[in-house]
Protein backbone atom coordinates (compact mmCIF):
# COMPACT_ATOMS: atom_id res chain seq x y z
CA UNK A 1 0.00 0.00 0.00
CA UNK A 2 1.18 3.40 -0.73
CA UNK A 3 1.25 6.07 1.98
CA UNK A 4 0.79 9.59 1.18
CA UNK A 5 1.62 12.54 3.22
CA UNK A 6 0.72 16.21 3.16
CA UNK A 7 2.90 18.61 2.26
CA UNK A 8 0.33 21.62 1.85
CA UNK A 9 -3.14 22.31 1.10
CA UNK A 10 -4.69 19.62 -1.35
CA UNK A 11 -0.98 18.63 -2.08
CA UNK A 12 0.35 15.33 -1.38
CA UNK A 13 3.31 12.65 -2.52
CA UNK A 14 4.15 9.51 -1.79
CA UNK A 15 5.88 9.48 1.29
CA UNK A 16 9.39 8.42 1.48
CA UNK A 17 11.86 6.86 4.33
CA UNK A 18 13.58 9.59 5.90
CA UNK A 19 17.62 9.64 5.15
CA UNK A 20 20.27 9.79 7.89
CA UNK A 21 22.73 12.50 7.79
CA UNK A 22 25.88 11.87 5.89
CA UNK A 23 27.64 13.95 7.78
CA UNK A 24 30.17 11.91 10.35
CA UNK A 25 29.59 12.82 13.68
CA UNK A 26 33.13 13.58 14.63
CA UNK A 27 33.50 16.17 11.42
CA UNK A 28 31.45 19.15 11.18
CA UNK A 29 32.04 19.58 7.25
CA UNK A 30 33.23 16.20 5.88
CA UNK A 31 32.96 17.26 2.15
CA UNK A 32 35.96 20.17 2.55
CA UNK A 33 38.71 19.61 0.21
CA UNK A 34 41.89 19.84 2.12
CA UNK A 35 44.41 23.09 1.02
CA UNK A 36 47.64 20.63 1.96
CA UNK A 37 49.56 18.46 -1.10
CA UNK A 38 52.35 16.77 -1.11
CA UNK A 39 55.59 18.89 -2.02
CA UNK A 40 55.05 19.44 -5.76
CA UNK A 41 58.10 20.74 -7.78
CA UNK A 42 56.68 24.07 -9.49
CA UNK A 43 58.54 25.63 -12.44
CA UNK A 44 60.47 28.62 -10.34
CA UNK A 45 62.44 25.31 -9.01
CA UNK A 46 60.37 25.85 -5.22
CA UNK A 47 58.42 22.94 -3.48
CA UNK A 48 55.11 23.84 -2.90
CA UNK A 49 52.63 22.10 -0.07
CA UNK A 50 50.06 24.83 -0.71
CA UNK A 51 47.09 24.22 -3.74
CA UNK A 52 46.44 27.69 -3.41
CA UNK A 53 50.58 29.11 -3.43
CA UNK A 54 51.20 26.19 -6.30
CA UNK A 55 48.14 27.34 -8.54
CA UNK A 56 49.28 31.31 -7.96
CA UNK A 57 52.52 30.71 -8.91
CA UNK A 58 51.65 29.00 -12.06
CA UNK A 59 49.01 31.72 -12.96
CA UNK A 60 51.93 34.34 -12.57
CA UNK A 61 54.37 32.54 -15.03
CA UNK A 62 51.91 32.02 -17.52
CA UNK A 63 51.04 28.35 -17.10
CA UNK A 64 47.56 26.94 -17.58
CA UNK A 65 46.54 23.82 -15.02
CA UNK A 66 45.59 21.10 -17.13
CA UNK A 67 42.04 20.70 -16.39
CA UNK A 68 41.04 24.02 -15.12
CA UNK A 69 41.21 25.76 -18.44
CA UNK A 70 38.48 28.11 -20.34
CA UNK A 71 38.93 26.94 -23.63
CA UNK A 72 37.41 29.76 -26.15
CA UNK A 73 34.94 29.15 -28.14
CA UNK A 74 35.58 28.02 -31.63
CA UNK A 75 35.10 30.41 -34.37
CA UNK A 76 31.96 29.23 -36.94
CA UNK A 77 32.73 28.91 -40.58
CA UNK A 78 31.21 32.48 -42.10
CA UNK A 79 30.29 30.44 -45.16
CA UNK A 80 30.80 33.62 -46.84
CA UNK A 81 31.05 33.15 -51.58
CA UNK A 82 34.62 33.72 -51.07
CA UNK A 83 35.35 30.87 -48.93
CA UNK A 84 33.30 28.36 -50.59
CA UNK A 85 34.43 29.66 -53.58
CA UNK A 86 37.94 28.53 -52.87
CA UNK A 87 37.09 25.36 -50.97
CA UNK A 88 35.48 24.51 -54.59
CA UNK A 89 38.31 25.32 -56.49
CA UNK A 90 41.22 23.69 -53.59
CA UNK A 91 39.07 20.68 -54.35
CA UNK A 92 38.92 21.08 -58.05
CA UNK A 93 42.43 21.07 -58.25
CA UNK A 94 43.43 18.02 -56.00
CA UNK A 95 41.04 16.31 -58.51
CA UNK A 96 42.55 17.55 -61.61
CA UNK A 97 45.71 16.15 -59.90
CA UNK A 98 44.74 12.75 -59.12
CA UNK A 99 43.52 12.21 -63.03
CA UNK A 100 46.77 13.53 -64.30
Amino acid sequence: MIELEEVGPNRWRVKRPVKENRRAENMPLPFVISDNMEPTEQVDGKFYTSKRAFRATGRALGLVEVGNEKLKPKPKNAGSRASREARRASIKKAVEKIRT
